[in-house]
């Protein structure tokens, strides 16, 4: 990856038992002076087991953790680090999303794991587009430009590493779900702040790590697809069933997920 920076790359598939709910990435940069986590998994089970592998590779004391966004599994078990002594660090826009539908996130774990899950909100609430953190002599610095797949997405640059955190703003392998919570045209504003930042290698929020042109070749290029034919469908006053069905998904058809998500999706962006 790169030099003190480490990446768990989580199954594409469902969440299940055998996971542990974790389907996602979480990343790990290393200071003389702490550990940085980046997400912290959506069950107590799988942090433990995560902090335990993060140990072997070097990580000293977890001292932040920076949600990436409001899906379950980049906050869900803030828990476990917080006990630790970890300042717990995500964007405001997202607070209120995390806050609503924090116990549905639970209850949905609960049906694939039978087992309890812990969902600590934040402590520490940054609302700027470019914040920063210092660990280490390390600056890590935090891009936002407004709600993407949820409120609270944003980008984690640690730039010395030349290593981007994207988050759920980009996904490899398998096709993403567009959340009414979330916003397109501003999902796809953030693509701007990635090709400016030239990053050599980009952790997805799910996915193989990649670069930037696979990257647009595939979220990105996704929903610009969209968001063109929607906007034509409304410009030319078609309702939501014909715009749907008339949408040509054949190029994105081979990403995992894609038959089950696209027709939400679609209809999502119209609306």
């Amino acid at each position: 990856m790169a030099a003190g920076v480490r990446t768990f790359v989580g199954e594409i598939g469902a969440r299940t038992c055998e996971n542990e709910g974790l389907n996602a990435n979480l990343g790990l940069v290393l200071t003389p002076e702490g550990t940085l986590l980046i997400d912290s998994g959506a069950t107590w089970q799988s942090a433990q087991a995560f902090a335990t592998a993060a140990a072997k590779v070097g990580a000293t004391r977890i001292k932040s953790v920076v949600n990436t966004g409001g899906q379950d599994h980049r906050w869900l078990d803030n828990g476990l680090f917080k006990a630790q002594g970890a300042e717990l660090v995500a964007h405001a826009n997202g607070q209120a999303d995390m806050q609503s539908r924090g116990s549905e996130y639970l209850q949905g774990l609960r049906v694939v794991l039978a087992a309890k899950a812990d969902g600590t909100l934040p402590t520490r609430w940054i609302s700027g587009e470019n914040e920063s953190l210092e660990l280490g002599g390390l600056r890590i610095e935090l891009k936002h430009r407004g709600s993407a797949l949820t409120p609270g997405d944003r980008r984690v640059w640690p730039q010395q590493q030349c290593v981007l955190f994207s988050g759920d703003v980009v996904y490899t392998q398998r096709m993403s779900r567009v959340l009414p919570v979330g916003n397109t045209k501003h999902w796809l504003q953030t693509s701007a702040i990635i090709e400016a930042l030239k990053p050599r290698v980009l952790v997805p929020g799910h996915g193989a790590p990649t670069d930037v042109a696979t990257a647009k070749a595939g979220t990105q290029a996704y929903l610009f697809a969209l968001r063109e034919h929607m906007k034509q469908a409304v410009d030319e006053g078609q309702d939501v069933s014909p715009a749907v069905r008339s949408f040509d998904a054949r190029l994105f058809m081979r990403l995992l997920n894609a038959a089950e998500l696209m027709p939400g999706n679609t209809s999502r962006t119209y609306l």
